[in-house]
């Protein structure tokens, strides 16, 4: 690699780090011939498979729990102090029961007898139990609700950092760089999914013209999608639990506390560009005759109900709201309006979806959305046998 500067030398031969330009090494790399001559490297820093390992390594030791604790109380709907909490859970061993006793799983067990090379997904939890008159706290650990297919050589796999005569001994070859499953004998593996980044702002035009900002917001509870549309000089929200298909996004921001205009357009800028911009939008609220949080709900919730907690939960999902202080969801609304305005008033401020930014390649974050489905599917479960049993 050439390198600019002076071309002198010590006498080992290794050159001064001041003659070394660390602009040019830093600079990106445009042709595709230089690219593909770092490839090799590439490959023995990276490997094929370890953005699968590091996927699943992440989920089981993170996205797990946070999937949990977001779900981790169950109360009964009849008395409310009965109740059961999960205050931990993760994963064991690979591991088969056979007869009432567990033994543990090897991969190449797995294949050669038909097994899924899976280990058990255990909780600790916290539970009253008891008669009405006389109720009782416990706690039980290592409760198996479960059992999770294990990647080979991730870190819940027993290949995991041995050395090359230990992989021999196992019956494994020490070329295999894992990043697969074996389910019934067979070695399966997850297709790499492309989608658009996750609780980012994505700025972009429908085929009518119109600008659109949207965020596809993902938590440990919900997964929602907001967007927010620039149609006939006027900005509208549109989300899925809404059956009203545009709510004009002015109203939205007065139920969320934001009664003052000049407030909302002081959020956006000192522009007066984005002033201009936002007028339609105020009169239209004006025209509704809504000036106040209390008329603004009362308007939403003659169309849509649950408005509140739709506003919470559901809306920006990604960005929390403590108590009733939907001043940071306020404050990401006028972002998006923002990023709205600058892209009408300069077309080079649109994103696009092919770049690499706004693209996200997936292989484990499937498995967060299809557990989290299976979590509350479970937890609906366990509240009807909690209302089953304090109606004995």
């Amino acid at each position: 690699m050439p390198l600019h500067g002076d071309s002198s030398s010590d006498n080992d031969g290794a050159i001064p780090c001041s003659v070394i330009d660390k602009q040019f090494l830093a600079a990106p790399i445009k042709r595709a011939v230089d690219k593909y001559q770092l490839l090799p490297e590439f490959l023995k820093v990276r490997g094929l498979v370890k953005q699968h390992l590091d996927s699943f390594n992440y989920f089981v030791n993170t996205d797990i729990k946070k999937i949990v604790r977001a779900n981790n109380r169950i109360v009964s709907s009849v008395d409310p102090s009965i109740y059961l909490r999960f205050t931990d859970v993760r994963i064991g061993e690979p591991s088969v029961t056979m007869d009432g006793v567990s033994e543990k799983l090897h991969p190449q067990t797995c294949r050669l007898s038909d097994l899924t090379y899976a280990a058990p997904i255990k909780v600790d939890i916290e539970y009253i139990h008891g008669s009405h008159s006389q109720k009782i706290q416990s706690v039980k650990t290592d409760v198996v609700i479960g059992r999770m297919p294990i990647m080979l050589r991730s870190c819940c796999c027993v290949l995991y950092g041995k050395d090359e005569a230990e992989l021999a001994k196992l019956g494994e070859c020490p070329l295999d760089p894992g990043g697969y499953f074996v389910v019934k004998g067979t070695e399966k593996v997850l297709l790499i999914q492309e989608q658009l980044s996750k609780n980012r702002i994505i700025i972009d035009a429908d085929k009518k013209g119109n600008i659109n900002a949207s965020v596809t917001s993902s938590s440990e509870a919900i997964k929602s999608k907001t967007i927010i549309q620039m149609e006939n000089e006027k900005l509208y929200l549109m989300l899925n639990l809404f059956t009203t298909k545009k709510i004009p996004i002015m109203v939205v921001m007065k139920a969320m506390g934001m009664e003052s205009d000049q407030e909302v357009i002081q959020m956006l800028g000192r522009d007066p560009r984005y002033g201009a911009l936002l007028m339609p939008s105020l009169e239209e609220c004006a025209k509704e005759g809504i000036y106040t949080q209390e008329q603004a709900l009362e308007y939403l919730e003659s169309k849509e109900g649950r408005v509140i907690t739709i506003l919470k939960d559901v809306f920006l999902a990604n960005v929390r709201v403590q108590g009733n202080n939907f001043r940071p969801k306020c404050m990401y609304v006028a972002v998006m309006i923002r990023r709205i305005m600058d892209a009408i008033l300069n077309k080079d401020a649109m994103d696009d979806k092919v770049d690499v930014l706004c693209e996200l390649a997936q292989t484990i974050p499937l498995w967060v959305d299809v557990l989290r489905e299976l979590a509350q599917n479970f937890l609906f479960f366990l509240k009807g046998i909690l209302f089953t049993f304090s109606t004995h």
